[in-house]
């Protein structure tokens, strides 16, 4: 999945690049980001019906050729100089809606294809690829994009999804069978019936429902005021928009070493010490807010960071080891959804309230309110006490033939 990560984080940059260049407005770059972001919204309750339905290394399959074919359409119409904005718009729909059925089946795969004491470490080095590519995505999606032009960074990231499809053709993912999260009953048949129950795994669990809660509010509080203000805070602070590309680095940086630490770090309350970790991110983005000196704010960003992947890799490993494994794609797909349901909202706000009450100010509250959040998902006593699981207590693997992982590739 590395490769097609990269791709995803080539494309975030060479979008804005191709946009903004091909028409000069920050509206019609906002049209087609809204487009991409609504879809995989709309269709994620869906992906996960499917991929608790279908072998999910199928359902990836699928969607990666999909996703392959979609670019490989825009690279070719921009290079034949014939791309217009409207046709950016309906592939980045139809993308989305593709992504949204595969980011379920993805969560919901990993689990199968280690043995269950080896998952937290697993999804760690799944982690890290990712943060590592997100680390390194942007600034190849510059040079293609500035040097060989957009069709190219286009152009690789299609190429990425046969990459992906390739490898996912060859695994093997074994069954589950868990006492931790029983299985005991067949997937509901209808579409309709299928999100119900998923939606009722996540209502029975107070852990998981107050934790998308938590983040729900904290990432249309913070995270979007930081996406679209960042830069001018920058440079009314700083006195440079590099800075917060700086910044941004740095927390980027300690995703890395969340994750490498994330390997060996098995906490006993894991959910209680990811929640606190996470108070340090908006923390952070308040200091950068305030203007305080960069020694001060590259360090605490550095920790923010590595504090976020903790938090990733802990709360994806309670979920794999306790969501029955029939269900883990749908209870996955209601965390994409509710956590990033607002932030739509958030982008088209953040820029009217920095008009009215400014940038630093908008941004200093939104990141105090999501402290807020974060300390509020806290308070539920089964977050603070859920308990990770020993090896004694790992679900047996249910089909002695499918005991290896056969990642053939």
């Amino acid at each position: 999945q590395s490769s097609s990560v990269i791709g995803d984080n080539i494309v975030l940059v060479a979008l804005a690049l191709f946009v903004v260049g091909l028409t000069g407005s920050a509206a019609d770059l906002g049209l087609v980001l809204a487009a991409h972001a609504l879809s995989l919204v709309s269709f994620l309750l869906l992906g996960g019906v499917w991929a608790d339905r279908l072998p999910r290394h199928r359902v990836m399959i699928a969607t990666d050729l999909v996703r392959f074919a979609l670019h490989a359409v825009l690279a070719v119409l921009i290079f034949s100089g014939s791309a217009r904005i409207w046709q950016v718009v309906v592939i980045e729909v139809l993308f989305g809606s593709a992504e949204a059925f595969f980011r379920p089946a993805a969560s919901g795969l990993l689990p199968q294809t280690v043995p269950e004491p080896d998952i937290q470490q697993a999804t760690a080095v799944v982690t890290m690829s990712n943060n590592v590519a997100e680390f390194a995505g942007p600034a190849l999606a510059t040079a293609l994009v500035l040097g060989a032009g957009a069709g190219w960074a286009f152009a690789l990231d299609a190429a990425t999804f046969l990459v992906s499809a390739a490898f996912l053709v060859r695994v093997r993912p074994r069954v589950r069978s868990s006492p931790q999260a029983p299985d005991a009953t067949p997937a509901p048949t209808g579409l309709w019936h299928g999100i119900r129950a998923g939606a009722r795994e996540v209502r029975s669990r107070v852990w998981v429902w107050a934790t998308l809660a938590s983040f729900s509010v904290a990432l249309f509080c913070g995270l979007a005021p930081w996406f679209v203000l960042g830069p001018v805070v920058a440079r009314e602070q700083y006195g440079h928009l590099s800075v917060y590309g700086v910044v941004e680095a740095a927390l980027g940086l300690g995703t890395i070493l969340g994750s490498l630490i994330g390997v060996l770090w098995r906490p006993r309350f894991p959910m209680r010490l990811a929640m606190l970790t996470t108070l340090v991110w908006p923390a952070a983005a308040i200091l950068f807010a305030a203007g305080v000196t960069l020694f001060a704010v590259i360090p605490v960003t550095v920790i923010a960071g590595t504090g976020i992947a903790l938090f990733d890799i802990w709360w994806l490993t309670a979920l794999a080891e306790r969501i029955p494994p029939g269900a883990l794609s749908r209870v996955t797909s209601f965390d994409w959804m509710v956590s990033y349901a607002l932030l739509p909202l958030g982008f088209i706000l953040a820029g009217p309230l920095a008009g009215s009450l400014g940038a630093v100010d908008v941004l200093i509250g939104g990141s105090v309110l999501a402290c807020v959040a974060f300390a509020l998902g806290l308070l539920p006593r089964e977050t603070r006490m859920l308990e990770r699981l020993s090896s004694r207590e790992s679900p047996p693997i249910a089909d002695e033939r499918l005991r290896g992982l056969t990642h053939r590739s």
